[in-house]
């Protein structure tokens, strides 16, 4: 279903932008398309999705700490096994020392977010 959107929206914006009929024909496409979008139904829709995307919104740093924090998990896993021949890394290593120290910082920048995103509400 989104491609087909997609490849209507491409097939419209190429037509308008290839268009020769002048500006009397753009107009007219113009109007109906403001026309379309300005529909209860499709403005029902603009309306859910901005209030879902603003409920969601307070999840984002949680969902970007729990990536990062994977991503150096994998990473320093994967330079541990390439340079030692062994598995995850050891408890004692600089490697694993400096994944605490990014999971840290990491840490903290998260709830500096949260405190920021709670002390100043968003507008809609």
């Amino acid at each position: 279903m989104k491609g087909k959107l997609l490849f209507v929206t491409g097939l419209a914006v190429g037509y308008v932008l290839g268009a020769r009929a002048g500006r009397k024909r753009y107009d007219q496409i113009a109007a109906a398309a403001n026309k379309v979008w300005q529909s209860p139904g499709i403005q029902k829709q603009v309306h859910a999705a901005q209030d879902y995307a603003a409920a969601r919104v307070g999840d984002i740093p949680g969902a970007v700490f729990d990536g990062a924090r994977k991503a150096a998990t994998g990473a320093i896993n994967i330079v541990q096994k390439r340079t030692t021949g062994k598995g995850p890394a050891q408890t004692g290593s600089s490697a694993t020392q400096a994944a605490r120290a990014a999971a840290a910082k990491a840490a903290a920048a998260e709830e500096a977010a949260e405190a920021e995103s709670e002390s100043e509400p968003l507008d809609g």
